[in-house]
């Protein structure tokens, strides 16, 4: 087993560390979702947690580490005879972004419990975390239908396991730690409001620190058992640190009002639900008693509040995260009594010397010669998905050019989609086959048997009772009269914008709603767990302006940055689509694509414009590409060479006021029959 990098020796990252001890000193804070750029320690501090956790009393053999004070009752390897308890070490248990659901929650042996009525089970993930951290590296990646079970089990505390009719149960209490990078995509809300406490994460800019970072990391490398005893001592004073705070959590005092002051904050901020004003109420607890007080102060409530509230203050992807610490302080003041905001009987945090970072309980603890500064701006560095340079590119024409304009206010638009049945990840958006959804058929099983179709395996079974020799009521199944049931649900595309910013589209202001339609666009694609891409042109050429990804956030960042003016050369467009496609096509062949144009069909610049358009669409057209153009034309008098275009690709096309899911019926029939006419 390979040595930990130690805790203690993190270097900066005062908010990551808070955040992960306060969970060590309560779970019931409900866990931390790490968001933040790569390589900035999300992981290491993770792992490097469990080594400080207390060790877990477990009922022996027991495969679900129950407590032998009070044992699960309906434990599978239960019930468990009063015996003395055996201690080991808390587990840190990794969920990988691609696992399976039998892997996450179990498998159930389905030809045992058939044909001898035996609950044969193998426990999953979750079952090795309970009592433990179940960790979930890039989480914002997850399958939804992991996504689901994740869910499921943290509400209920417990996972079930059912194959038609025959269930099994288990306990599943774990403290979930997530990280993330916002520029590969947003977690879904209901996982979000999961996450206890939230931390953003920036690699510093101090000359110094980032030298120290390095020095540390190197000297790990060439000898991680040696320089894990180097901060032994360090590693076991905040264990010992974390033990007490557990101790005296019971007797912290949350009084009438700090209540109050909780409650108004919520309420100020408007979040939804009342999980916030119970997770800050805990998160204050654990503040004071990890300080060594007995009473939550008005700053440990600050404090809480800036962990808790910033992810779920997010209406939309397209929210900034964060909380305005002025108006946060206003609403303490006036909620709050003078004697709950005094801040100057705050002992000693603990024998190591931290100090406190200016919020109820303090930062973690540093060795003495690491007690740098944080960064002077944490948020300051979360990473921008569009640099305002991004849309100044060498081919942008010199003149003619306007500024970028704001967009208009989205709106819900009306579902767009790729004809047939696909197979690629899951979503909401095509209809594909999936591992879950409505059943449709069934088929003999290539590997484990997941999902059994119970009809299509007794028909199987039914004709050779005879010769197998049965004698009783039960029903004798052999391994070849399994089935597998084919499911029918819905997957996610690759939806690639390819936007007209030309001159002609900043005429009559109609830019703002563009840009609206497409932000309106993009939302759906967030909720429909699509990938997205950019594609604008103007003047003499296209561009890529975001390669595709699942962040809905670049692609928002990059619209509201682009500016329009110059030439609209149509058929750079479409090549430069056709070029990302092939790309994409060899990159993840299941995610299928649909082209959404949006433009008012005009082609200008360079020889025979409106033929070259003609001929590039097309070559969508061969490949069967499900497009959509969203014309953008507008006026009394229209020329209809947005339709016309759409007739070049096969597709459909909608205007932006039909594009309205209150406005348009049967628009997804629409593409999809043009789809299957091409």
């Amino acid at each position: 087993m390979s040595t930990p990098y130690p805790f203690t020796a993190i270097v900066g990252q005062d908010d990551l560390r808070l955040g992960l001890l306060l969970n060590a000193v309560s779970p019931a804070v409900g866990g931390v979702l790490v968001r933040g750029e790569k390589g900035t320690a999300k992981s290491t501090a993770v792992r490097a947690l469990a080594a400080l956790m207390p060790e877990v009393p477990v009922v022996p053999g027991c495969r679900f580490s129950c407590d032998p004070g009070s044992p699960d009752p309906a434990c599978p390897d239960g019930p468990h005879a009063e015996a003395a308890g055996v201690s080991r070490a808390a587990r840190t248990v990794e969920l990988p972004v691609g696992a399976s659901e039998d892997r996450l929650v179990g498998a159930l042996d389905i030809e045992r419990a058939l044909s001898e009525g035996v609950k044969a089970f193998e426990p999953g993930l979750l079952a090795d975390a309970h009592r433990g951290i179940l960790y979930v590296d890039e989480v914002n990646l997850l399958h939804d239908h992991l996504v689901d079970l994740l869910l499921d089990a943290a509400a209920m505390g417990a996972s079930y396991v059912e194959r038609e009719g025959v269930s099994v149960r288990h306990a599943a209490r774990f403290l979930l730690v997530g990280t993330m990078n916002p520029e590969e995509g947003e977690l879904r809300p209901q996982l979000l409001d999961r996450f206890g406490l939230t931390v953003e994460v920036s690699a510093s800019r101090d000359t110094d620190e980032r030298v120290e970072v390095v020095r540390r990391r190197l000297a790990y490398d060439d000898d991680p058992e040696g320089f894990a005893a180097r901060w032994a001592e360090e590693e076991g004073a905040l264990r010992e640190r974390i033990a007490a705070a557990r101790v005296l959590l019971p007797r912290v005092v949350l009084s009438d009002g700090v209540l109050r002051q909780i409650a108004a904050t919520c309420a100020a901020f408007e979040v939804d639900g009342m999980r916030a004003d119970i997770v800050m109420a805990r998160t204050a607890t654990a503040l004071a008693a990890w300080a060594g007080r007995e009473e939550v102060t008005a700053d440990d409530v600050r404090q809480a509040a800036l962990l808790a509230l910033p992810h779920r203050r997010r209406r939309n992807p397209f929210d900034a995260p964060g909380l305005d610490e002025d108006k946060l302080d206003r609403t303490l003041d006036e909620a709050g009594p003078q004697e709950d905001r005094s801040d100057d009987d705050d002992p000693d945090p603990g024998p190591d010397g931290g100090g406190d970072g200016g919020g109820g309980g303090g930062v973690p603890p540093q060795a003495d010669g690491d007690r740098t500064p944080p960064s002077a701006s944490q948020s300051d560095d979360t990473p921008s998905p569009a640099p305002e340079s991004a849309p100044d590119t060498p081919g942008r024409p010199a003149g003619g050019e306007q500024q970028p304009v704001a967009a208009a206010e989205p709106f819900r638009t009306k579902m767009l989609s790729v004809p047939g049945l696909g197979e690629g990840a899951a979503g909401r958006r095509s209809r594909a086959r999936t591992e879950h959804g409505r059943t449709t058929g069934a088929v003999r099983p290539q590997g484990t048997l997941t999902k059994l179709h119970l009809a299509a395996t007794v028909q199987a079974a039914a004709p050779h009772q005879r010769a197998r020799g049965r004698a009783g009521r039960g029903l004798v199944v052999r391994r070849d009269d399994l089935r597998q049931a084919t499911r029918e649900g819905r997957e996610g595309n690759l939806v690639l914008f390819v936007v007209d910013a030309s001159g002609s589209m900043a005429a009559r202001q109609r830019m703002s709603a563009v840009k609206g339609a497409v932000l309106s666009l993009l939302l759906d694609a967030y909720q429909r767990r699509d990938k997205v891409g950019l594609v604008t042109f103007r003047g003499r050429e296209a561009e890529v302006a975001l390669p595709p990804t699942s962040s809905v956030d670049a692609a928002a960042a990059r619209l509201e940055s682009l500016p329009t003016g110059g030439r609209t050369p149509l058929a750079a467009g479409l090549l430069k689509a056709h070029d990302v496609l092939r790309v994409e096509r060899l990159r993840d062949p299941s995610r299928r694509p649909l082209l959404v144009v949006v433009t008012d069909g005009r082609a200008t610049g360079g020889p025979e414009p409106v033929a070259l358009a003609g001929r590039a669409a097309r070559l969508h057209r061969s490949e069967g590409t499900a497009s959509v153009v969203v014309d953008c034309e507008s006026g009394y008098v229209r020329l209809g060479l947005a339709g016309e275009l759409a007739r070049e690709l096969g597709g459909t096309a909608v205007t932006l006021d039909e594009l309205r899911a209150d406005s348009i019926a049967g628009l997804v029939k629409d593409v999809t029959a043009a789809g299957r006419a091409a």
